[in-house]
């Protein structure tokens, strides 16, 4: 029985290894995102498979979008199982270290003994799900920022939607093209499944099969950091 716990930036890989244990303990210093097309790549590592889980279409919205959430937030949508306090962890982390079963129920009991109640903040996407499933259950990336302007046009330009819109539109376009359609197929399928075609996936953008998208992202990103790579991509 694996327990994550995460006091931190939680993020890419990071993710995959802590989202498919069966206890996820968050705190007031957690940090949860899946910014993979922002450099050309997709959320891989099995986000197919927990952020297809969540609820309605949150998970299509967190990997187009990169949005990043706090530990109060995770819990919420289904990331975290338990909230603690930071000055709390190295206790539980004890406690934990002590206990001699692998149990559920006795593991359970013991966190629960750390955890406390969180709510959200109230400019927290996880408050717009109703707008974010209209937007987000389009069946193309073009629909969903259609989707996006409009709502912007009818009821206003929330900070959220247009950081989502600014973002998609920076990003690179199969990288989102990729994510929607393996976060689709990805509710219905196994993590075996899902990490199977993730591994596939990847290995193509590292052959540069398609494009040289990853590593022209990655460059302008993370190295030379001129955040220009999205529009070289365009004028090829």
């Amino acid at each position: 029985m694996k327990v994550s716990l995460i006091n931190g930036v939680v993020m890419g890989g990071g993710a995959g290894l802590s989202m498919n244990t069966s206890f996820r303990v968050v705190t007031e210093r957690s940090v949860f995102a899946m910014p993979e097309v922002s450099i050309g790549l997709f959320p891989d590592v099995g986000a197919s498979y927990f952020l297809s889980r969540l609820p309605g279409y949150f998970g299509e919205y967190l990997g187009l979008t990169g949005r990043r959430l706090n530990g109060a937030e995770m819990v919420k949508c289904g990331l975290a199982t338990h909230f603690v306090p930071s000055k709390s962890l190295n206790l539980l982390e004890n406690a934990l270290q002590s206990l001699s079963t692998s149990d559920i129920s006795t593991i359970t009991a013991l966190i629960d003994k750390f955890t406390e109640i969180v709510y959200l903040k109230e400019n927290s996407p996880l408050k717009r799900l109703e707008t974010i499933n209209k937007c987000f259950s389009k069946g193309t990336v073009e629909e969903i920022i259609l989707s996006l302007e409009k709502e912007i046009e009818v009821d206003g330009a929330e900070k959220w939607m247009t950081e989502a819109l600014n973002y998609m539109r920076e990003s690179c376009p199969t990288s989102l093209k990729i994510w929607l359609r393996s976060v689709r197929e990805g509710r219905v399928q196994s993590i075996e499944e899902c990490l199977k075609r993730d591994y596939n996936i990847s290995c193509h953008f590292l052959r540069r099969t398609v494009n040289n998208d990853f590593y022209e992202g990655s460059r302008a990103k993370l190295f030379d950091k001129d955040n220009k790579a999205m529009v070289r991509q365009r004028e090829r």
